[in-house]
């Protein structure tokens, strides 16, 4: 049942609201009543900046676990062993039943992937989304790698999907329509012949797993909101090889591409700043590995 699903973790560890009952109901509360764009504090941005540190250990963990034969069963448990570690709780777990604590998703596997025993097979690709609960706040960021001889369309999507979050983050500074990011998303992928899943967006995120703004993907979209100091949120585009179509399996979780072929996604947390001498960028990306402020391609970072 999906009440024991909980009990993984410590009573001793702060629990969501959703931990229990799977049922997040402040996150109903706020799409009922609010559609507003949180400016979050000093404090609260305290809060969100350890959730998302304690989501890169996590993730880092996972991904030096990952190689040829381990299951995504042994990855979740990776992951939800370094959250109980570090006294926090792994924001999928029951969250509307989800049963486990990271999201594993491989080749066509768009997002939202249920770990299981199969083992990873020379040549797949397969993304680790982490989201992670501490002080009340969450945060959230995925990435995807590449398992042994990966053939070079695979590669070529893989470091597309990379190109396109880091084009989105390239625009975010006070003052910016969060309409506009999917358009520099579109064009990055578009000039590689790839294609941008629509039914996934990105999201607000801090004492929420899940808020405003909606941060669409694609080009033309109609999402609302003007970018402001203070705000926090996650772009994390999914990006096709294929058609930008996607199914969704039996479980009502696990999302897949319509005519089968592979995707791959990479997310951050991004709180928008004041642009000033010391950070002229306007933002700031708060899931990037300590010391490595900025996003930067190389051909064997996510290679494993």
């Amino acid at each position: 049942p999906p009440f024991f699903f909980c009990f993984k973790v410590p009573t001793s560890i702060k629990w969501p609201d959703y931990a229990a009952t799977s049922i997040p109901l402040s996150e109903q509360k706020d799409k009922a009543s609010n559609d507003k764009i949180r400016v979050y504090t000093p404090a609260e941005i305290a809060n969100i900046r350890e959730a998302c540190r304690i989501g890169r250990l996590a993730l880092d963990a996972v991904g030096n676990a990952i190689k040829i034969g381990v299951t995504t069963d042994e990855l979740d448990r990776v992951c939800h062993e370094v959250h109980v570690a570090n006294g926090a709780y792994p924001s999928p777990l029951n969250y509307h039943k989800f049963p486990k604590s990271v999201c594993t998703s491989v080749n066509e596997v768009i997002c939202h992937g249920i770990p299981d025993n199969r083992p990873l097979e020379d040549g797949d690709i397969v993304n680790i989304d982490v989201s992670t609960y501490i002080h009340g706040c969450h945060g959230d960021l995925n990435e995807t790698f590449m398992v042994g001889n990966v053939d070079a369309r695979g590669r070529h999507l893989v470091q597309t999907a990379y190109e396109c979050l880091s084009a989105a983050l390239d625009q975010v500074r006070p003052g910016t329509m969060y309409r506009d990011l999917g358009k520099f998303i579109s064009k990055t992928a578009e000039q590689a012949k790839c294609s941008v899943v629509r039914t996934y967006c990105g999201h607000g995120i801090g004492t929420l797993f899940h808020t405003a703004p909606n941060v669409p993907h694609y080009a033309k979209n109609k999402a609302k909101g003007v970018m402001q100091p203070g705000h926090i949120f996650t772009v994390e585009p999914m990006i096709n090889e294929g058609c930008w179509q996607d199914q969704t399996w039996p479980d009502r979780w696990t999302a897949v591409t319509a005519d089968g072929k592979r995707s791959a996604q990479f997310e951050h947390t991004v709180l928008v700043t004041e642009r000033t001498d010391e950070n002229p960028k306007g933002y700031e990306i708060l899931t990037m590995r300590e010391g490595k402020p900025t996003m930067a391609w190389t051909d064997d970072k996510f290679q494993r």
